[in-house]
Formats: C-alpha cells, sequence, structure tokens
C-alpha cells in the first residue's frame, strides 16, 4: 500500500494581505485588498473609491507580520512545517503595476523572509497574484479587462522568478483563479481580476475576457519560470468546490456535469493546454466578441502548469431548473440545494471531508498532475481563556477528518500528493467578511473584528495536534494533551 512521500510538504497557508499588514511600509502601493472595508457574517464588504479617511481597512495592519515574521517562523518552526505558502504582494515590488523597475526595498523584504524561512527548515510555497493586484491597474486599465496588463504580470513574474531563483522551488500562478466562474459575484471580479462592471455591460463577457487574458499570463510565466529555473515547480490554484447532483434524476447528473465544468475549465487550459469545446461553442451562442488570438492559443498549448494547487473547504449539491435550457448553464444563485447528508458550519460552508478524496479523483482522472492541497480549513469563533488557551476541538475533528481522506486518496487511490498546507495556520484577516473573528489558525492572534487587541500569538490545542501529525508524517491523527503556552 502506496503511503505519504517521506517528504510530504506539511505545512500552512496564508496571503501577503491578510496577514502582512504595513500597507504602505517599504514603498508598497496601494492594492486592491487596501480599499475593500470590513464586513461581517452575511454582511458584504465594500469596494471604495480608493482610501478613503475614517473608513476601516482590516488589511492595512491585519496582524502585522511585517514586523513580527521572525516570531512568527519560530513558531512555524516548533510546530514542525516543512513548508509555509504565502504570496508575494506585487504592490510591494511594483507599487504601480507598470513601473519600469522594481522596487528594490520590497524585494529586499522577501529576500529576508525566504532567507528566515530556510534558516528554520521551512520551504517557501509562494503564490504570484493572491487576490491584491495592483489598484493603479484597476483605476488605469480596468483592471484585467485590459491586454496591457499581461506584460505588467510577467513583468513582476520574472522580477521575483530571477531574484528568488534557488529560495522559491514551488510557485503559483493566479489564487483561486475560477472564484469568479460566473460571474455574479462583484467580490470575486473585483479580487480576482480587479473589475468593476459598468453600467450596461455584460459582466459574463467581461469575465471571460479578463480570464482569457489571465490564462495567457500564467502560460507565459510558466515558461519564463521554468527558462529561469529548470527545477522551478509551478503550479495553477483552484477553488475546487465538488458540485454532486441532488438526486440520480438524468437532468440533475448534467446540471452537477456542467456546474464542474463551468468551475473547472480553467485547470482544463492551464493543465491541458487548450479550451473545452463547449466552453467554445457556448461563448459563441452567447455572442461574445473576445479578443483571443491564434498567437494567445500557441502561448497557451506551450505552457501547462506542472502540478494542480487547490483550495478545498466545502461540497455543493445542484438542481436543474423545471426550465432547464440545453445548455445547461450554471448560476450560482439559482441552481445551488441543500445537502441533506452533510453538516454546516456557522458561515453556512457544507463540511464533508469524504469530498475532498473525491475532488482528488476527479483532477487525477482528468489532469494527470501531481496534486497539492495549499488550502483546507474550518473558520470559528474561537474563545481564549484566562490563562491564554484556546480550546479548539471542533478544528482538530474538521482537520483530522480530512487528513484521514486525502491519506485514503494517496494510500487506497494512489494519488500523487505533494504537501498539504492548512488555511490561515496562524490566525488572520478573512478574504470574504474582512474577519479576525473568523478564525482558521493553530496559532492565536489577539486581535477583534473592531481591530483592538495586542496582536499576542497564543498557541491552541490545535497546534499541539497538527505538531503530533507532522511529526509522525500523519501516522497519529489521535487527539493530544496540551501542553502549557
Amino acid at each position: 500500500m502506496a503511503k505519504l512521500r517521506k517528504d510530504f510538504l506539511w505545512g500552512g497557508a496564508v496571503a501577503a494581505h491578510q496577514l502582512e499588514g504595513g500597507w504602505q511600509e517599504g514603498g508598497k502601493g496601494v492594492s486592491v485588498a487596501d480599499v475593500m472595508t470590513a464586513g461581517a457574517n452575511g454582511v458584504d464588504r465594500r469596494i471604495t473609491d480608493g482610501v478613503v479617511a475614517g473608513e476601516n481597512y482590516p488589511n492595512h495592519e491585519a496582524i502585522d507580520f511585517y514586523h513580527r515574521y521572525k516570531e512568527d517562523v519560530q513558531l512555524f518552526k516548533e510546530l514542525g512545517l516543512k513548508c509555509f505558502r504565502t504570496s508575494i504582494a506585487w504592490t510591494r515590488i511594483f507599487p504601480n503595476g507598470d513601473e519600469d523597475e522594481p522596487n528594490e526595498a520590497g524585494l529586499q523584504f522577501y529576500d529576508d523572509l525566504f532567507d528566515e524561512l530556510h534558516r528554520n527548515g521551512i520551504e517557501p510555497v509562494i503564490t504570484l497574484s493572491h487576490f491584491e493586484m495592483p489598484y493603479h491597474l484597476v483605476t488605469e486599465y480596468g483592471g484585467w479587462r485590459d491586454r496591457r496588463v499581461i506584460d505588467f504580470f510577467v513583468k513582476f513574474a520574472t522580477t521575483v522568478f530571477k531574484r528568488y531563483k534557488g529560495k522559491v522551488h514551488y510557485w503559483m500562478t493566479f489564487n483561486e483563479i475560477n472564484n469568479q466562474a460566473d460571474a455574479s459575484s462583484t467580490f470575486a471580479l473585483f479580487t480576482n481580476s480587479g473589475l468593476l462592471i459598468k453600467p450596461g455591460e455584460n459582466a459574463a463577457a467581461v469575465m471571460y475576457q479578463a480570464a482569457h487574458y489571465e490564462v495567457v499570463a500564467s502560460a507565459l510565466a510558466v515558461q519564463v519560470g521554468h527558462q529561469v529555473d529548470p527545477a522551478n515547480q509551478i503550479g495553477a490554484m483552484i477553488a475546487m468546490v465538488p458540485f454532486y447532483p441532488a438526486s440520480a434524476k438524468p437532468e440533475d447528473v448534467m446540471k452537477a456535469e456542467r456546474a464542474m465544468q463551468s468551475r473547472y475549465w480553467f485547470a482544463d487550459v492551464q493543465c491541458n493546454g487548450r479550451y473545452p469545446a463547449w466552453l467554445t461553442n457556448y461563448q459563441h451562442a452567447q455572442g461574445y466578441d473576445l479578443d483571443i488570438t491564434l498567437a494567445d492559443l500557441d502561448v497557451l498549448q506551450a505552457g501547462p502548469v506542472d502540478y494542480i494547487g487547490f483550495s478545498y473547504y466545502m461540497s455543493m449539491a445542484v438542481q436543474a431548473q423545471a426550465d432547464e435550457p440545453a445548455s445547461y448553464a450554471y448560476r450560482d444563485a439559482n441552481d445551488i440545494v441543500a445537502n441533506p447528508h452533510v453538516a454546516r458550519s456557522d458561515w453556512g460552508w457544507q463540511i464533508d471531508p469524504v469530498g475532498l478524496r473525491y475532488a482528488m479523483n476527479w483532477f487525477t482522472d482528468r489532469y494527470r498532475k501531481p496534486l497539492f492541497i495549499v488550502e483546507n480549513g474550518f473558520g470559528a469563533i474561537d474563545q481564549l481563556t484566562a490563562d491564554h488557551q484556546v480550546h479548539d476541538d471542533y478544528r482538530v475533528d474538521y482537520l483530522r477528518a480530512h487528513i484521514e481522506q486525502f491519506k485514503l486518496a494517496v494510500e487506497v487511490d494512489g494519488i500523487d500528493l505533494i504537501g498539504y498546507t492548512p488555511w490561515g495556520i496562524i490566525d488572520l484577516v478573512s478574504a470574504g467578511t474582512g474577519q479576525m473573528d473568523k478564525r482558521y489558525g493553530v496559532i492565536y492572534v489577539d486581535k477583534n473584528d473592531a481591530g483592538t487587541g495586542t496582536l499576542a500569538r497564543y498557541k491552541k490545542d490545535s497546534y499541539y495536534w497538527y505538531q503530533q501529525v507532522i511529526a509522525t508524517n500523519g501516522d497519529d491523527l489521535t487527539a493530544v494533551t496540551p501542553k502549557e503556552s
């Protein structure tokens, strides 16, 4: 029976804009995350017209990793992390995104961070664009709707590939590139692609155009990354939410198939180097006049990714409508139904560990690429006791159940899995809500939704459990007695 590789990359995942803070330090420019206000469970974050005095922007300070990273890396080392997934804030390197020369102070910050990680035996795993594109590219170019942004991104990617050659071996291009799939989410369009839909515009057509430029930019970055260092492993990063049919009714099965196709055509292009026929037919039927050149198609074929990095938090179920069109076009709001067979978190996310194993098999059958679980976790309200402990057995239960399933995928199904980096290994600002009180980490950060707190770090019960899991390479998933904090 297969086992997890001996060099399995147990780690933790974050994003620069959600933990670094220091939003104006070291020459950093304004990113799309810097103009998003705090929200709450059920309350959307607002996108403001630039940074507006008096608004609450939680990403501006975040958890101040920019100044505290050495302290945090020591906690990661003690935890036993083999890797640490983060992103390079594009605006630290090119503050506006379209400069001729990079910002040396920003480059040096990541040199220092990566050196500190390596000194402590931790491999950096780096995302190039993680919901933090330069805001200037939004105001001046309309975000990824403009072909010129391809060149700006490739210049950024080339700069960091060259600068960190030998320091970073695992890269991903665009975080959860497929979140924008049905173009109904203002948040996804803005964070993924810097898109603000204008009156009278067809949001889907704008999304398809921007996404095309992104997959072209990704393929170009893969080619450059391999030229700079043939040892580089450069992956896609896909938000994996499996869609199950609500019943065995053939129309529901077809609806689930189209939902999966609609969400994962991004992976089709990034892994296979070409568009699927159903999508090309659909775009033509909708009358979308997209700028897709023959040269672009050659680029896509020449730049497939080396592996699939993916997030997994939940699954969903879909049901066909009574008047379902022949296209079975998928729309989140219309087609998703509750799955009575799985539990839900306080934020309404369906908890489905078996879905992770299913997703890994689905990816492997379709693409035959190594997999890397780069996000998985449980957002919850944690209670810090008077003696600075957090008894988060619910988080341990969630992580254990998902680890059990990916081990089955490896040991029984023969899946090639590089590593596992649970999301928000240290508490950080939630991307979706801007909250601090929605916590994922095994390390507690003393800061709340109001932005108050000491920023002190404390180990949760889950910290000691995950420490044991890593030390045994996943063999011991039993509960542990927490040590003194």
